[in-house]
């Protein structure tokens, strides 16, 4: 027990210490890493949280929807541990609806390991947003900004149902 206390002591003393290296390194630098990068975020309604190279096809997609009007913000995480739970249900508290997309799959019926670790955050911050999650790209299954436009376009339909009828979604499946 001990052991296990000591280890959670030091992950979320290790926020504290990336946060104080990123300044550091930005003033060296000039370049500012948070713990992540939100993408048109300022007045996004329908916002996809994603990780890695998934988020440069994200804001692609984001782009072109607000091209048409819709309001799409992508907030791609750079640290998955330690979380930086309190950070991300602060930056998503404003949105409509929000898609979190996951490269891997629970196996525990709820949902990928991403989407667990942000709805369990925004839940502890009393954030209440309808939240679905894709699981994707796993195989090596390509994941294209048509892929991830249809996700945007579904946080439009949970936005105005106020509900989630199913939050345990796969994107990019072969049906025949």
């Amino acid at each position: 027990m001990n052991i296990k206390l000591g280890q959670a002591d030091a992950m979320r003393n290790a926020k504290k210490v990336i946060a104080e290296v990123s300044a550091e390194f930005e003033k060296e630098t000039g370049r500012k890493y948070s713990f992540f990068e939100e993408y048109k975020m300022e007045d996004a309604e329908y916002v996809v949280v994603c990780m890695n190279s998934t988020a440069g096809t994200a804001k692609y997609a984001a782009d072109k929807l607000r091209e048409n009007g819709l309001k799409a913000g992508v907030v791609k995480l750079r640290m998955f541990r330690p979380f930086p739970g309190e950070e991300l249900a602060k930056a998503l508290s404003k949105a409509k609806a929000i898609a979190v997309l996951d490269k891997a799959d629970g196996l525990n019926a709820i949902g990928g390991p991403l989407f667990t670790d942000v709805t369990s955050a925004m839940y502890t911050e009393n954030v209440k947003v309808p939240t679905v999650n894709y699981i994707y790209g796993i195989g090596g299954r390509d994941t294209k900004s048509d892929d991830i436009e249809k996700v945007f376009e579904d946080l439009k339909e949970v936005a105005n149902s106020e509900k989630v009828e199913n939050p345990y979604r796969y994107l990019g499946l072969r049906r025949e």
